[in-house]
């Protein structure tokens, strides 16, 4: 009984880390159940069962709070869930070792452009929207590492979108957070298509449920409030510190090197994320002022 409360408060803040901002999910959840000593395709699988719950909720609440843009919705959604499929039904049983570090300089170069973007001002008001030559093959992408990797929908598909554009972070967010509904269900298919239904520990996947059901409104109504110049940066830190681990693991340096290679990455953090909040208040609209009464 322990073990699945705690499973619960894991997916509480899994999820309400993935859907302030866009990512978290499935890498938590699944590295707790590796570290358990679950198989690595049972732990995937079990995962996107209990996202598709997670996802579901995550959708109706960014819905209701606005935070969908469903131009992007419609063009990502089915080439993840394609690509999710594929990775669930003939690459569930091989590792992703070989291709985590390349995955992880990608990301890590996303996260430093994601500072220097969300530290200055972002311009006035101009928004693009992704094409289907962006979206396409993003989504293809991103739903394959999700399912072979255990989670990765939001880490590859969000700052992807982000970096791109002048697109709201809330509906970037959003929309990648609902998206993940339709990968959830085609990877689920394809586990029970390689696994059969022995390939799910269901009642992990209801703790991770419930605790993501649970967190679901309170994340889709912080991403609303947040400024952008903010969540820009926060999004941005939290990729350079997942993946620098990745990256410095490849050379395996000494501890004073980890320390040294993380305290800077924490000070760019809080350096960037104080300009953007000089940026936000500098760029904040002027109250108007009241009305006089006319003289008499």
């Amino acid at each position: 009984m322990r073990s699945l409360v705690v499973l619960a408060l894991v997916g509480l803040t899994a999820q309400l880390v993935d859907g302030a901002l866009g990512m978290g999910y499935g890498m938590t959840s699944t590295s707790l159940l590796l570290l358990a000593g679950v198989a690595p395709a049972s732990a995937s699988a079990s995962v996107h069962l209990a996202e598709i719950g997670t996802a579901l909720a995550a959708g109706v609440s960014h819905w209701r709070f606005g935070n969908i843009d469903w131009h992007v919705l419609r063009r990502i959604a089915l080439p993840g869930a394609l690509g999710a499929f594929l990775g669930a039904t003939v690459l569930s049983s091989l590792s992703t070792a070989v291709a985590a570090p390349w995955m992880a300089a990608i990301l890590f170069t996303l996260g430093v452009l994601l500072l220097a973007r969300f530290a200055r001002p972002l311009g006035p008001g101009r928004r693009t929207r992704a094409g289907a030559r962006l979206l396409a093959p993003l989504g293809l992408v991103a739903g394959f590492v999700d399912a072979t990797g255990g989670g990765g929908w939001g880490p590859v598909a969000t700052p992807s979108l982000l970096a791109h554009g002048h697109m709201e972070p809330r509906k970037v967010i959003g929309s990648v957070g609902a998206a993940e509904v339709i990968v959830a269900i085609a990877a689920s298919v394809g586990f029970v298509l390689g696994l059969g239904r022995g390939g799910f520990l269901l009642p992990m996947v209801g703790a991770l449920l419930l605790g993501g059901l649970i967190a679901a409104p309170v994340a889709a109504w912080l991403v609303r409030i947040m400024p952008a110049q903010v969540l820009g940066v926060v999004v941005g830190g939290m990729i350079l510190l997942t993946n620098a681990r990745v990256l410095l693991a490849l050379v395996d340096p000494a501890l004073i090197v980890w320390v040294a290679v993380y305290a800077g990455l924490a000070v760019a953090w809080l350096m960037a994320l104080t300009l953007a909040v000089r940026v936000m208040r500098r760029v904040a609209p002027t109250p108007a002022p009241e009305p006089q009464p006319a003289p008499v």
